[in-house]
């Protein structure tokens, strides 16, 4: 099973987006010339993140965003953010990001309802986040003019480290019970 595991290791490497289990299967029986089962894929990637546990690497296969990806782990994050601090240089805005949690939320949207909900134009907001890749045209509403709606893009999820769009905050998660009046029944 070494071998599986070097072409696995290979392939998740070389893939510029996280790779599907499917696409990794598929690859591998064509490659390899024989059948190789998902269950197989699964196992040798456990074994591979297991041997780079053992040996100390800083990165390991993680399944995120529908795939597999090598990631640095989380106690290097402090290092690798320093590094992405001073290699980025453009933030996206209060606004841009409020633009952008507007359409995770309520995608797919359009960019009137948008405005709708903030309360200011979003045409510039709208299009750095298209240029970032972080929201993509959905398609066009069913309604007078058939405007574009927008929602979050594969990049997004990558970038906020979710495999669904159903894995982002819920507003109960931000509840502060500090300000509940009353008391809540069991």
């Amino acid at each position: 099973m070494n071998i599986l595991q070097n072409h696995i290791q290979a392939l998740v490497f070389c893939a510029q987006s996280p790779i599907t289990i499917e696409e990794l299967q598929r690859c591998l029986t064509e490659a390899l010339g024989l059948e190789v089962l998902v269950s197989d894929v699964l196992e040798s990637i456990e074994e591979i993140n297991e041997r780079l546990t053992e040996t100390g690497f800083a990165f390991q296969i993680y399944a995120i965003g529908g795939g597999y990806q090598f990631l640095t782990k989380p106690e290097y994050q402090d290092t690798v953010g320093v590094y992405l601090k001073q290699k980025s240089k453009k933030k996206l805005s209060a606004s841009s990001l409020e633009t952008l949690a507007i359409i995770a939320y309520k995608q797919p949207i359009t960019r009137t309802a948008v405005e709708q909900i903030r309360g200011v134009g979003c045409d510039y907001a709208i299009h750095k986040l298209l240029e970032k890749e972080l929201i993509e045209i959905k398609g066009k509403a069913d309604t007078i003019g058939r405007p574009v709606l927008y929602g979050t893009s594969q990049k997004f999820m990558d970038y906020f480290g979710i495999n669904h769009i159903k894995d982002l905050p819920q507003l109960k998660d931000f509840a502060s019970e500090e300000n509940m009046i009353g008391e809540v029944a069991d």
